[in-house]
Parts: structure tokens; C-alpha cells; sequence
């Protein structure tokens, strides 16, 4: 155990190392730390760096490892294994003697960990704290490679905040390592599959921001109660399909909830937004939708507004999925020819799969939307939970029906969300 932990703490030192020394990547690493302006230490700094980053589309360490071709083989499994690292939020249960016993609140998982430091360094945690920390997993012993944010027990609600923001970048995370989850989310993804298609009559549609809300909210109805209203007033196609800049998505940690509460109607412009359910991965609410399907449609593409900035958005956005990105090109004949026209390339479809949507292709990843519905971290945000001590109230300044959509953007009826937390 001795000799793998100095392995380990050799192969981080020796990725701190490369991103300080190597001709291409340090420059952008100085520029990384400039812009974290002293908000965090250089250690902090250099994790974040090393596990977050990407350049061509490429993590850093699998650039560590491209660049060091005779890297020993010990050196290389476990650089390979540090690719699979976790970060996520964790109930302290138990300090160990050389660790802790970690709860992570956004797969259900316990897991005994082994610190890489001596854990004096940890001093002042104890159980019933939460810690957002990163793991990883290498010969079956899962190791703690830092511990970067602490909250006290009576600070759960951050704790759990936090984790349904790492839910929203991250949704595999929720099944990542717990297969039982993963088999109950592809089971309720097959039955709301034929549910929205007997609903819409199609597994894709098209609205505004404005309606896109009610029209989620119809079919959460329908999936859960079998009631079927008439949907079609409210499908509404923006006065012109265009590109722009929606300021509501720049959302923060702290502040994402907050924003979403009104869902994609409280957004000020009018734009697009289709709602998609991808048999293998559940449903989405893609904004400009509409308008990225009509640079392929139209006779003029130029004529579309930031119609170039639309494609990079689509392509670059990592909440884009690759089957997003395939349904769009199955459509058109001219997809490839568009963007590689645009892009001034000559990329095939895998290809351009492969350099901005690999994560989707070497994962199965279920569309947030989807996951969120089977995750104890946003019931407990929302307050469907069954300890009414922790059910939150919705303040609101105008009486909401039962039946009314629930005010937190959820799309389900008031009395099934945040209504199950005030006594009407």
C-alpha cells in the first residue's frame, strides 16, 4: 500500500510538473491561473487545471500520456486510471485512520477512501460534514486525491445545491459506479419513450421559450396520470429563427436554481426551443433548436443570423450530446457540407463526432432532464422528500392551484413538486 501511494503522489507530481514545463500547455496554464486571480491556492489551482481542462479536445492527462510515450508501465496505469477520477459532493460518515468513509450524494454510493497526504492535513473534519472532494479507483482501492471545499452539517442544503449543479454539467456521474441506478433510469427511459410519442405523435417539437414550460408540463401530466390535453396552441414558432446570446444560461453554482425558477418563459427575447426525447437517452429542452435545423433547411443559410456562431454553439456546447448532433444530420443531406464550409474543414460525420462529442461516444450519458427525475440530491432540492422537517417552502407572491405548473421549472404539477412541501 506504501509503495502505490508514493507511486500515485509521484505520477501527480510528475502531471504538476508537465503542465509547468511543456511548451504548449504552459503557456495556457499561465493564462488559466491569471484568470483565477488568487481565488483559490496554486494546488487547488493546478487540480482544477489538470482534471477540468481540455485542449484540442483532449484532457490533460491524456495529453500526459500522448507526450510521454515511455512513460514505465506502473506510471501509465496509473495516469489512466487518474482519467476516471470523480469529483463530487460527500457526507462525511466516518474518519478513518488513514482515510474516510465518504458518502456521495450524487450516486448513493459509500465509499471507503485512503488519503494520498497524511491526515493530519484533514484535521477539523469530522462526520456529518460534507466535502467536495475527488476520488479515484485503481486496483480496486479508491484513493482521495484532494479535498478542495468543506461545509458544516447544518449547511446540507448548499451541500445538495452544489451537487444538483455537478448533476447538471455531469449527469452521468448520478449512475457512474452504481449499475442498479443506471438499469432503473434505461427502464422508466423506454416507458416515457412511447408515452411521449403516443403524446406528440412524434419523438421531437418545436416551440418558443414562451410555451416550451406548459408544453413540458402537458406531458408530465400524461406520463404520470394518463391526462391528455390538447397541446397544439401551444406550439409557436419565433416571428424569425436566429442566433443570440441568452444571458439566463450563464448560470453559476450558486446561483443556477434561482434563475431556473421560471423556467425558459421568464427569459427575456423570444427564441426556439426543441423538445426531444432520444430513445437511448431520454428527453431534452434544446434552445435554438429550430434555428440549427433551418441552416440546413433554408435555400440561403448566410441569411440566419449568427448563423455561424449557432453551429459552434452545437458543436462545442458539452451539453450537447453526439446523438443530438446525429439527429440533426440524419435530417439533412447537407449537413457535413454546411459546416465544413462553415468551419473551413473537411471533416466526416465521425469525425467531427470524434473531435467535439468523444465523451458521448466513449459513455453512455442520459440527458440531465431525464436524470435529475431519479436523483434523492433534487428531490431534497425541491423538497420531495418524505422528511417534511426538510421540505423547503416556495415563496410566491400570487396563489398557485394544485394543478398549476410548479413555479421551480420542473414541468410537473404543483401538488407533485414544491407543493408537497406547503400544507393547501
Amino acid at each position: 500500500m506504501q509503495e502505490e501511494l508514493v507511486a500515485i503522489n509521484d505520477v501527480v507530481k510528475n502531471i504538476a510538473e508537465f503542465i509547468q514545463d511543456d511548451q504548449i500547455i504552459k503557456p495556457d496554464f499561465e493564462e488559466y491561473i491569471k484568470t483565477v486571480n488568487g481565488s483559490i491556492n496554486l494546488q487547488a489551482a493546478c487540480f482544477n487545471y489538470i482534471f477540468e481542462r481540455k485542449l484540442e479536445e483532449k484532457s490533460i492527462i491524456e495529453l500526459y500520456i500522448e507526450k510521454n510515450k515511455k512513460l514505465p508501465a506502473l506510471q501509465k496505469k496509473i495516469a489512466e486510471a487518474l482519467l476516471k477520477s470523480v469529483s463530487s459532493v460527500f457526507e462525511v460518515k466516518k474518519v478513518l485512520k488513514n482515510g474516510f468513509e465518504l458518502y456521495n450524494i450524487v450516486n448513493e454510493k459509500i465509499y471507503n477512501t485512503t488519503s494520498l497526504v497524511k491526515m493530519t492535513l484533514f484535521r477539523g473534519i469530522g462526520g456529518g460534514q460534507f466535502v467536495i472532494a475527488r476520488i479515484f479507483e485503481y486496483k480496486k482501492i479508491h484513493y482521495l486525491l484532494e479535498i478542495s471545499g468543506v461545509l458544516s452539517a447544518s449547511r446540507k442544503d448548499d451541500a445538495l445545491r452544489y451537487a444538483v449543479a455537478k448533476i447538471i454539467e455531469n449527469p452521468e456521474i448520478v449512475y457512474l459506479d452504481n449499475p442498479e441506478k443506471l438499469k432503473e433510469i434505461e427502464k422508466d427511459i423506454k416507458k416515457i419513450n412511447k408515452k411521449f410519442i403516443e403524446f406528440f405523435g412524434s419523438d421531437e417539437v418545436i416551440t418558443t421559450n414562451k410555451y416550451a414550460d406548459d408544453i413540458i408540463g402537458m406531458f408530465n401530466d400524461y406520463a404520470e396520470d394518463g391526462v391528455k390535453t390538447d397541446f397544439n396552441d401551444k406550439i409557436k414558432l419565433p416571428e424569425e429563427f436566429k442566433f443570440f446570446n441568452v444571458s439566463e444560461f450563464n448560470n453559476s453554482y450558486e446561483n443556477f436554481l434561482e434563475n431556473s425558477l421560471g423556467g425558459f418563459s421568464s427569459h427575456k427575447e423570444e427564441y426556439d426551443v426543441g423538445i426531444i426525447f432520444d430513445e437511448e437517452t431520454g428527453m431534452y429542452a434544446v434552445p435554438f433548436y429550430g434555428t440549427f435545423n433551418q441552416i440546413f433547411e433554408v435555400k440561403d443559410y448566410t441569411k440566419i443570423l449568427n448563423y455561424d456562431k449557432c453551429i459552434n454553439y452545437f458543436l462545442t456546447n458539452d451539453k450537447f450530446s453526439a446523438n443530438i448532433i446525429k439527429r440533426v444530420a440524419n435530417k439533412h443531406d447537407n449537413f457535413m457540407k454546411i459546416v465544413n464550409k462553415v468551419l473551413e474543414t473537411n471533416y466526416t460525420l465521425d469525425e467531427i463526432l470524434e473531435k467535439y462529442k468523444s465523451r458521448y461516444l466513449e459513455n453512455k450519458i442520459v440527458s440531465s432532464t431525464t436524470v435529475l427525475y431519479h436523483s434523492k440530491a433534487f428531490s431534497n432540492t425541491l423538497g420531495i422528500i418524505e422528511e417534511e422537517e426538510n421540505k423547503p417552502k416556495i415563496e410566491v407572491d400570487h396563489k398557485i392551484g394544485r394543478n398549476d405548473p410548479c413555479p421551480c421549472g420542473s414541468g410537473k404539477k404543483y401538488k407533485k413538486c414544491c407543493g408537497a412541501a406547503v400544507n393547501v
